[in-house]
């Protein structure tokens, strides 16, 4: 009788169990409102693996904010779903990511790399998808309506530059790459230098993929030629990744090169210069101990970017491509968290890409932690710099090497955005 009796009971709790599992198995996460709430999916692309620069970490950190997210029961009770893809520093590549994005519904695309900037942003803008937090190495960044970049890109960098330079150069070099955004740098870095009523820099354009550079390292450092008085000359590279090679290629020349014109200080920005590339080249005895370096964002020991190594340290530990103190991967973190609170803010069980780009249009404030500014894209925010209308973070950090380490050369942000309109 009693055996009868629990059999139905039995039949419900292993039908309720079963239920639950497979509810689980379709992507509702612990903590999620009821399971009512649909997964936000999201894409970041980089290149990777090709002859020119390369970003692995950024991709590498956006599945690691996903794992810890998800972990932590999604954003807002949302799974963040996070799709990868290699731009492989082409056109065709960034657009079929682009493409991609598209079929699979991503609200965003969120802390990418890419300077085919013309190629990706057209398919994203024909589906309403929003740009948030890309590296800023292209123009279309800036200009896009659904782009929300959440630093000043590559302008406000070498604008910086010039700002920091004129403070210790006479005479300066400007090794950068020969191609379209790169025929920008010479005016920017120009803008800084005229600041200190410096007569600007002499333009060498160099091929970004380039095995050595031994021809324009020999033309800097004698365009650089030492300083008048008691100033100095500075050799200044951005060649992405290539720096690395241009200044390998500087430390070799023959002494009577090296030697003629007096002292010559070497200098460059993040992204083409960061801790990875100064450690591996030798720390405090390397080359670049010394070098001055403009960066967004506050050094990377810098106790504001504790959350990040957190999640890092928990969640990627094991992925030698995720780097802290890599530039890329810092944006990355940044433009995910911008992602957060919008959708935190938003409220819903669906997201689509127009809420998301809707509510970042209305004026939706964003706190970094002290990363950047207070982040906001109204109108009124807008720099306006022609090429560049959409910056809104026009703050940069001043940086140099002491002892291996990149440490800040000044304290707190140097607001370059008169400097960038000066440019145009």
């Amino acid at each position: 009788m009693s055996g009868r009796r629990l059999t139905p009971l039995l039949a419900y709790v292993t039908a309720a169990a079963t239920g639950a599992s497979l509810l689980t198995g379709c992507g509702v996460l612990p903590g999620a409102t009821g399971g009512s709430r649909e997964p936000v999916t999201v894409m970041t692309w980089a290149p990777d693996r090709t002859r020119a620069t390369n970003m692995p970490g950024m991709p590498a950190m956006a599945q690691a904010y996903a794992r810890w997210v998800n972990s932590r029961g999604g954003i807002d009770g949302h799974e963040l779903r996070v799709l990868t893809c290699n731009e492989q520093n082409t056109s065709a590549g960034a657009a079929a990511c682009a493409r991609r994005a598209v079929r699979e519904n991503a609200v965003a695309v969120v802390g990418s790399y890419s300077q085919n900037g013309r190629a990706f942003m057209a398919p994203l803008e024909a589906a309403g998808i929003p740009y948030i937090g890309g590296y800023g190495i292209t123009e279309d960044e800036f200009t896009s309506p659904l782009s929300y970049p959440v630093n000043g890109g590559q302008a406000t960098l070498v604008a910086g530059h010039g700002r920091q330079l004129a403070e210790v150069c006479d005479k300066v070099s400007l090794v950068r790459p020969d191609t379209l955004a790169g025929d920008r740098f010479p005016d920017l870095l120009d803008a800084g230098l005229r600041g200190a009523r410096h007569r600007g820099a002499v333009d060498i354009p160099a091929a970004e993929d380039a095995a050595e550079y031994t021809r324009q390292a020999g033309r800097a450092r004698a365009a650089a030629g030492g300083g008048d008085g008691d100033g100095r000359g500075c050799v200044t590279a951005v060649l992405g990744e290539r720096t690395q090679i241009f200044f390998d290629s500087f430390r070799r020349l023959p002494e009577e090169e090296r030697a003629r014109g007096g002292d010559v200080r070497i200098s460059s920005i993040l992204g083409s210069v960061g801790q990875p590339v100064i450690d591996s080249t030798g720390g405090a005895r390397g080359p670049f101990e010394g070098a001055l370096v403009t960066g967004w964002y506050p050094e990377a020991d810098d106790r504001r970017w504790a959350p990040m190594r957190e999640v890092v340290k928990e969640h990627a530990f094991v992925d030698n491509r995720v780097d802290p103190a890599d530039p890329g991967v810092q944006t990355t973190w940044i433009a995910y968290t911008v992602l957060k609170e919008v959708v935190e803010g938003l409220d819903r069980d669906r997201v689509t890409a127009e809420h998301v780009s809707r509510a970042l249009d209305r004026g939706e404030r964003i706190d970094t932690g002290g990363l950047t500014p207070t982040l906001r894209w109204k109108y009124e925010d807008l720099l306006g710099a022609p090429g560049f209308p959409r910056i809104v973070n026009h703050e940069v950090t001043f940086q140099v090497v002491r002892q291996g380490r990149l440490v800040a050369q000044r304290p707190g942000f140097v607001d370059v955005g008169a400097t960038v309109l000066g440019a145009s």
